[in-house]
């Protein structure tokens, strides 16, 4: 029973995951490519709609619980806190691929595999935790 449900967990997790993703990646490519803004500039405003989407999805589907052990703040914290690690790594990342000659939009692609593991972990453990029952 805990098997399977965490594997619709991770199902809704993927789905509020892909919602980021995309999002994120369109944002860069509209700044980008379209607007021809430096990585960096396309890769924040992606970010901000990205993570804003994302929060919602994960805190109000797939990590929702019917007893929560922590406040509404405590979990945008935790989230704030861990995403920023993330962000740091995240930007490295893109950062060193781009600078060995691998385009961003892949880097994003690169990038996201780590985090699919990284972010479902640090979600389901700290950041959305339930009460134990």
């Amino acid at each position: 029973m805990a098997q399977r449900k965490t594997a619709i967990q991770f199902g809704k997790y993927l789905a509020g995951g892909n919602l980021y993703f995309w999002s994120g990646y369109a944002i860069f490519a509209l700044g980008y490519s379209v607007l021809h803004l430096w990585w960096l500039w396309a890769k924040i405003a992606a970010d901000a709609v990205g993570w804003t989407l994302n929060y919602l999805a994960q805190r109000c589907w797939a990590f929702n619980s019917d007893h929560p052990r922590l406040s509404e703040m405590q979990h945008v914290s935790r989230y704030l806190f861990i995403e920023t690690i993330g962000f740091i790594l995240d930007y490295a990342i893109i950062a060193g691929l781009k600078a060995v000659g691998i385009t961003p939009y892949i880097g994003f692609f690169i990038s996201a595999g780590f985090f699919t593991v990284w972010s479902f972990l640090w979600y389901k453990y700290w950041v959305f935790p339930e009460e134990k029952t």
